[in-house]
């Protein structure tokens, strides 16, 4: 099992050879490795690119948060510390980074923040906090607390109970609400932008899409997907597959 030290925590990697640019992929707010499936192995494979993934602190086989609860930056702390962390112990001097949900919201920090990015595709990105992400999320724990979700996210986290909690509790905190990095991080990504989300997405609105077009510096493509929920490259592949491929080949 191959480890990286970030931050002082341990995080379980897979790396897929290739030349160019790395592709880095950072997993939603209850991700692992294991479920982006087959995605990032399909994408290195159609650019030849080199890909990194990895299992945020507290997901996936990665260390075991050690926290009572996380902080309301803790997308801040992933983006701004641990990432840097990684890149800079795995030696990633030219990554483009692929996001899905929180990490894609990781992945705009990390690049509104100077970070040397040659391109930022997000998926289902949060840039500010809307009330069908919380009514959501209350869903979401509803379930964890009534069906076997215990189980099935078992499957691929170390401790679920902690995964879950550590992710529900920090998103319902009521100083959590104006979370927003429309204004401190945005303006200052001028790197290239795919921003890809789905017309029933559970968490978010088109606003999202809308409101990151509006703030990056950079340039910036839309696609939004009908019949589609909160992940895309799910709900639907092909489309998420085409999109991201020709954005990483632009980019070579």
């Amino acid at each position: 099992m191959p480890l990286v030290n970030a931050a002082g925590h341990s995080l379980y990697y897979e790396s897929i050879e290739g030349r160019g640019p790395t592709l880095v992929f950072l997993h939603e707010g209850l991700g692992s490795i294991r479920q982006w499936r087959d995605f990032p192995a399909k994408i290195a494979e159609a650019t030849g690119c080199r890909a990194i993934i990895y299992d945020r602190y507290g997901y996936g086989q990665s260390d075991i948060l050690q926290e009572a609860r996380r902080t309301v930056r803790f997308m801040h702390d992933d983006a701004l510390v641990f990432l840097p962390d990684i890149r800079n112990n795995l030696g990633l001097d030219d990554v483009i980074l692929i996001g899905h949900s929180d990490g894609a919201s990781i992945a705009l920090i990390h690049a509104g923040a100077g970070y040397q990015t040659r391109g930022v595709a997000v998926m289902a990105p949060h840039v500010f906090i809307e009330e069908i992400c919380l009514t959501s999320i209350a869903a979401a724990t509803r379930a964890f607390e009534t069906t076997d979700l215990p189980a099935r996210l078992g499957r691929y986290h170390r401790d679920a109970r902690k995964t879950f909690y550590g992710w529900a509790d920090v998103w319902t905190e009521d100083n959590f609400k104006s979370w927003d990095i429309r204004g401190d991080y945005l303006p200052d990504i001028r790197c290239p932008v795919l921003a890809i989300q789905g017309e029933q997405d559970e968490y978010g609105t088109m606003q999202q899409l809308d409101e990151i077009a509006r703030n990056v510096a950079g340039p910036c493509e839309l696609l939004k997907l009908a019949n589609c929920g909160h992940t895309p490259f799910r709900d639907q592949p092909d489309a998420t597959f085409g999109a991201v491929t020709r954005f990483v080949e632009a980019l070579k």
